[in-house]
């Protein structure tokens, strides 16, 4: 974990840089969505926002994406917040990633991000010993979350089930132009 030396009356002191960007109300996705990551973050936003309920929140993010519980998990708890949540990608934002960035009232990204949005997936699913109606019901499970992440991509930004059905098919990655364009950002940040 990066420290920043300052000077104090007692002397030099050493401070965690994440401690100095949350006392600014900035919080990170640089890794993995997965259950630890969210716990800290959440703790983040619910802290910034009983610390000040009407300030803005800027949440940078760079993820692959991870878990979609877990994403989800924090995508509720950002909606929820009184907090204005700015979302920023300064990489990738993919998958839960790119869920997790449309929680922002302003979406922004940087000239070189990316956003990749696709169907959730089993990831390494064993079905050995599983009987059909067992399996069927992991099937039935995956596609109600396939529909509530359509959703998610179809309310915040404007487009059709339909439509977010047809880019969710495959890993479909948006450049900051092309995110703009369709709804994923609200603006992008040059220079």
């Amino acid at each position: 974990m990066a420290k920043i030396l300052f000077e104090s009356t007692r002397g030099f002191d050493q401070i965690a840089i994440e401690d100095i960007f949350l006392k600014n109300r900035k919080i990170f996705l640089t890794e993995e969505v997965n259950a630890a990551t969210m716990d800290d973050i959440i703790k983040q936003v619910m802290y910034l926002e009983e610390d000040d309920p009407s300030g803005e929140i800027t949440f940078f993010i760079n993820s692959p994406g991870g878990s979609v519980s877990s994403g989800l998990a924090l995508y509720d708890m950002l909606m929820h917040v009184r907090c204005p949540i700015r979302t920023v990608c300064i990489g990738l934002a993919a998958s839960m990633g790119a869920i997790l960035f449309l929680a922002g009232d302003k979406r922004e990204i940087m000239a070189h991000g990316q956003i990749m949005v696709h169907d959730p997936s089993f990831g390494r699913m064993d079905v050995g010993g599983l009987k059909p109606h067992e399996i069927q019901q992991q099937v039935d499970s995956l596609n109600e979350t396939k529909e509530a992440i359509a959703k998610i991509i179809a309310e915040r930004t404007g487009k059709s089930i339909k439509a977010v059905y047809k880019v969710t098919a495959n890993d479909t990655f948006f450049n900051a132009e092309k995110a703009l364009e369709y709804g994923l950002a609200t603006s992008i940040i040059r220079d």
